[in-house]
């Protein structure tokens, strides 16, 4: 079994969904390396979500919106995320990630970020 972490103690990347108001938060850490992503040291959201969706959850890793904290080279912490994600969630994404400062945000309208719940599909709770 991989171990993951749920929060960070120090300034760290990783992944997160907002699902029914909930963060759910992988920071990343050298205890699991299964879902790096091709481009860097941030967890792919379609590899990941295999392991830590919601018991009883059967939706694809893009139904509900989601984001990433990435480090810049200079210790600047970005966090790129679906339009869809309420500004009120940037301080659990802070507290998750271990941010001490305020990250720069960025709202990404791309298809990467795109998710199924903006279309309407909501989930059954």
């Amino acid at each position: 079994m991989k171990k993951l972490i749920k929060a960070a103690k120090e300034t760290t990347r990783g992944v997160f969904w907002v699902i029914d108001g909930d963060l759910l938060a992988f920071p990343f850490t050298d205890d699991y390396l299964g879902g790096v992503a091709k481009s860097g040291d941030t967890y792919n959201h379609k590899k990941l979500w295999s392991e830590v969706k919601p018991r009883g959850t059967n939706v694809p890793y893009n139904y509900f919106p989601r984001g990433r904290v990435h480090i810049t080279n200079r210790g600047q912490a970005q966090v790129f995320m679906n339009p869809t994600i309420d500004e009120s969630m940037i301080s659990e994404i802070k507290t998750k990630f271990g941010l001490r400062e305020d990250p720069i945000i960025q709202y990404d309208h791309s298809q990467h970020y795109k998710c199924y719940y903006e279309d309407g599909w909501k989930a059954d709770k």
